[in-house]
């Protein structure tokens, strides 16, 4: 086991460091300026689109709403990596990783805009609902139909098997540690929740991501905020040592700064999955007038992941005087850490966290394979053979050793990365006249933009938004 996680390693290290964050880093620059900053010309336009009335509209008709798909999405990002994620990103990589997890972010956005959009675009009717995401992009954007393929079964592995199993396994750790319950119990009753919810199919993990993520995302925020005001006398160490160590040259000094790049990148992505093409596949579900409304939507969820809600466990552990010498990372750094600030219900607190943040995880991730392996092959035994599958996967995440884990998730995510981001290279283009489409509706005076295909020059081999199909406006 010992040599397989070696072999994992450097295979995980090559990819990163020479190909992946090049990749991103350079295609997060070049959408930002394609796109003139989208990111930030219209952050208020995002949280208007959240409270759009279509979405009750939507969802009275049986639709996936915009806001479910957000939710969807944001059940996938906002897991373990927001809580145990950042606690060991810090140990290992010191405060300024968060940093360089920050910039990954705000660039990553621009990304995530371009690949949720072109999943709205080349989205397709599944009955009442639509289904979407790079696998189709990559048949009918690109005309390959064996890259979509090939990248339906690196998600489906990597999402319905390896991210559940990291989901799982910080779960089981935090309740161990908090309750003294075994690994294995814990491991079971998510593997029976799982079950439950899946079968439903997807407009139930809609319904259970929307009540999980808001409430539970706000609360947890909202201790975080508590955390720093008990404390805020000490903030402005917290962020100089953020800053300093970012850029610091004690870092260059001792070869550590490569490596706190490296660690504060790949725990942000695997964090806000930005670029990866993980989330366009939830925003294929929504059911708008206008595909750049969900691109929009999409690029707020990394703002919440990351900035916010990882920056909450970032706070809480730097706060923490002695979080580099305790001997702890992950999940139980962040509960000794809380159990500091606020006492003994802060393991308590941490735990309940992320057992919800993690289910909802669960069963995003569970979409996201589902709707990958409907691309493959809609056969409804093959379907339900994967449901068992990821049920499986979630019990042995529960009790298997925690390295291998992660390195396993560092190693699929890197591979799926890459190939949609050569994707959306290409098909980028849609998305920018899109944009401009969107922009030119609004500036017209058109509070409710609707897409027209036909504005798109060569523009090809898609199902939805077609001229001569009568376009629903909702709203």
């Amino acid at each position: 086991m010992e040599t397989l996680n070696q072999l994992i390693l450097q295979v995980n290290d090559f990819i990163w460091t020479y190909i992946l964050i090049g990749m991103l880093i350079i295609l997060g620059v070049y959408f930002t300026f394609r796109t003139n900053f989208v990111q930030f010309r219209y952050f208020k336009e995002m949280f208007i689109l959240l409270g759009d009335g279509s979405s009750k509209d939507a969802k009275k008709e049986g639709k996936i709403s915009s806001f479910q798909a957000f939710c969807i999405s944001t059940a996938s990002r906002v897991g373990t990596g927001n809580i145990a994620g950042i606690a060991i990103a810090v140990v290992t990589g010191g405060p300024g990783s968060v940093f360089w997890m920050w910039l990954i972010a705000i660039i990553g956005s621009a990304s995530s805009f371009v690949e949720s959009t072109l999943a709205q675009i080349f989205k397709v009717r599944d009955g009442n609902a639509f289904r979407g995401g790079p696998a189709y992009y990559m048949e009918q954007g690109l005309g390959k139909r064996w890259m979509g393929i090939l990248f339906s079964i690196l998600i489906t592995i990597c999402y319905g098997f390896v991210f559940n199993a990291v989901q799982a396994n910080t779960v089981s750790l935090a309740f161990s540690s908090a309750f003294g319950v075994s690994r294995l119990t814990i491991g079971i009753v998510i593997a029976v929740l799982t079950g439950l919810v899946i079968l439903g199919g997807v407009h139930r993990v809609a319904k259970v991501s929307e009540f999980i993520v808001p409430v539970f995302a706000v609360l947890y925020i909202f201790v975080a905020l508590l955390v720093v005001a008990l404390n805020i006398t000490e903030l402005p160490n917290v962020l100089k040592m953020i800053f300093e160590s970012a850029f610091g040259f004690r870092e260059m000094a001792v070869g550590t700064f490569g490596g706190m790049v490296l660690t504060g990148i790949k725990r942000g992505l695997f964090s806000n999955e930005a670029g990866m093409g993980s989330a366009p596949n939830a925003a294929a579900t929504a059911h708008v007038t206008h595909p750049v409304k969900q691109g929009l939507i999409q690029a707020l969820g990394v703002f919440t992941d990351t900035i916010v809600i990882c920056t909450c466990t970032a706070f809480m552990v730097l706060l923490y005087s002695d979080y580099a010498t305790v001997g702890l990372k992950g999940i139980e750094l962040a509960q000794v850490a809380l159990n500091h600030h606020i006492g003994p219900i802060g393991s308590i607190f941490i735990a309940v966290c992320i057992f919800l943040f993690a289910f909802s995880s669960i069963v995003g991730n569970y979409y996201y394979g589902q709707s990958n392996m409907e691309f493959i092959n809609n056969n409804k035994i093959i379907l339900n053979i994967f449901r068992v599958l990821v049920i499986a996967m979630v019990l042995f995440g529960s009790v298997t050793q925690v390295d291998i884990v992660w390195n396993l998730a560092d190693l699929s995510m890197g591979i799926m990365a890459i190939i949609n981001l050569i994707a959306i290279a290409f098909l980028g283009k849609y998305a920018f006249i899109a944009l401009k489409d969107y922009t030119k509706q609004k500036k017209a005076g058109i509070k409710d933009p609707i897409f027209d295909a036909s504005n798109i020059e060569g523009l090809e081999n898609i199902s939805e938004w077609k001229t001569n199909l009568e376009i629903e406006k909702i709203g």
